[in-house]
């Protein structure tokens, strides 16, 4: 029998990490190469606003629904093998778009493109494998960190549909993500647990075993925490130029970069929201998160009231209204929570579930990625219904709201009377199963 490989050296979890995290951004911006790319494809095929929007939504829906499969098969076969071959099949996807004519090719490779979001669940279990659980919170941040390469499509691509066109975009684009396919084939290892597994000829752990820990209520709950804390964020990250516009009076311009301003910080943050899980507990962050998420989204839902009072010498009118800049505070510190609770929901994972990473992360990452894709459209249906530019606002305090009593009574039904040392979710995973219902 082979020997058993040795733990990883700091060196090896760098590379590890820091080429994931690299990975990663390359394969986010691939995923979102319609937000840029599309506005041309829209004018050049004459589509509506509701074509438009399933074109640049289509990659958004096929990311996410992938998620679980690939985390099951990260699993399986290796984070290392799986995260390549993701980003040759997002990179030969990219370049087979410019192919496309008619609008119906056009989704059908927006189907295919959506692969490279699938990448995140690859990664998760990838990179959890290399790190002890006390440092797992942080590493995870760095590497959903990479949600900054949707800034960097936003940022680079413009300039490049300028100089080469929109097939110009989609080529370099494919070029950049199988170049870096290659080079974390060459450079990056096999992780940790499928090394261990190879030299004690362990054989992978069948796909229906992988599946068992989603019989857990608790997988769900973590699902519908990041289906706020990423899928709203997202959502709200293709919304607000839409709602700047139209509440505000603003020019695109302007609120486009009010928009990329709140996505470029909001990725970053993500890494303090994993070290502060690992400080403290990823359980008090995500009380952070939903106590102060609720408050911000309350406040914003208020929509602009004018009141008449009958006052002593006739009527007296004010107006109720928020304005640009508080507005503008309150949606930043709402996209620093969230990023917070990104990281602190993705640190419960591997300690819950160390054996199912790639199946559970999956699905919460499925979950969560639907949210990008399910919300903007519901945004829009209840400005059509109720006509209030604020009705966004107010679905998202009861999504909040709903994720924060659900967390809060779970935890008072966990049995922390016979173990007082409790402090995070994260102390004693062997509790998991009541701890989900």
């Amino acid at each position: 029998m082979s020997a058993v490989p040795a733990l990883p050296s700091r060196g090896q979890q760098n590379l590890a990490l820091w080429g994931s995290t690299f990975a990663f951004t390359v394969c986010f911006a691939v995923w979102t190469i319609f937000s840029i790319i599309g506005i041309q494809i829209k004018k050049d095929l004459g589509l509506n606003d509701t074509q438009f929007g399933l074109l640049v939504a289509t990659p958004i829906l096929t990311g996410s629904l992938i998620r679980l499969f690939l985390g099951v098969w990260a699993e399986q076969y290796g984070g290392r093998i799986v995260f390549s071959l993701v980003m040759l099949a997002g990179a030969s996807a990219t370049w087979m778009l410019t192919y496309a004519q008619t609008y119906p090719q056009f989704l059908l490779a927006a189907l295919a493109v959506g692969i490279a979001g699938g990448s995140f669940a690859v990664g998760v279990a990838y990179v959890s494998k290399w790190f002890p659980q006390e440092k797992q919170g942080t590493a995870l941040g760095i590497f959903g960190a990479g949600n900054i390469g949707s800034a960097v499509t936003k940022l680079l691509a413009p300039m490049v549909m300028v100089a080469y066109g929109w097939h110009g975009v989609a080529r370099f684009w494919a070029i950049g993500l199988a170049i870096t396919a290659v080079l974390f084939f060459l450079f990056t290892k096999d992780d940790p647990g499928l090394a261990r597994r190879k030299a004690e000829g362990i054989k992978p752990v069948p796909f229906a075993e992988q599946m068992k820990p989603l019989r857990n209520l608790q997988v769900w709950r973590f699902a519908l925490y990041y289906f706020f804390v990423f899928g709203a964020f997202v959502a709200l990250a293709l919304w607000l130029p839409r709602y700047l516009t139209g509440a505000y009076g603003l020019d695109v311009r302007t609120a486009g970069l009010i928009a990329a301003c709140y996505s470029i910080p909001a990725s970053l943050f993500r890494i303090v929201g994993g070290w502060l899980s690992d400080r403290i507990g990823a359980r008090r962050v995500m009380y952070w998160t939903f106590g102060v998420s609720a408050l911000c989204t309350f406040l914003l839902s208020y929509p602009s009231t004018t009141y008449v009072v009958d006052g002593i010498n006739g009527p007296v009118e004010f107006r109720v209204a928020m304005g640009l800049l508080p507005f503008v505070v309150l949606v930043f510190a709402l996209g620093f929570f969230m990023s917070l609770g990104k990281a602190a929901v993705y640190k419960h994972i591997p300690v819950y579930y160390p054996n199912n990473v790639g199946a559970v992360g999956g699905v919460v990452g499925m979950i969560g990625g639907l949210g990008g894709f399910i919300l903007p459209i519901t945004f829009g249906a209840m400005n059509d219904a109720l006509g209030i530019w604020t009705s966004c606002f107010m679905l998202l305090f009861v999504l909040v709201s709903t994720a924060l009593v659900w967390m809060h009574f779970a935890i008072r039904r966990m049995d922390v009377s016979r173990h007082p040392q409790i402090t995070s979710d994260t102390d004693l995973p062997e509790i998991m199963p009541q701890a989900g219902r």
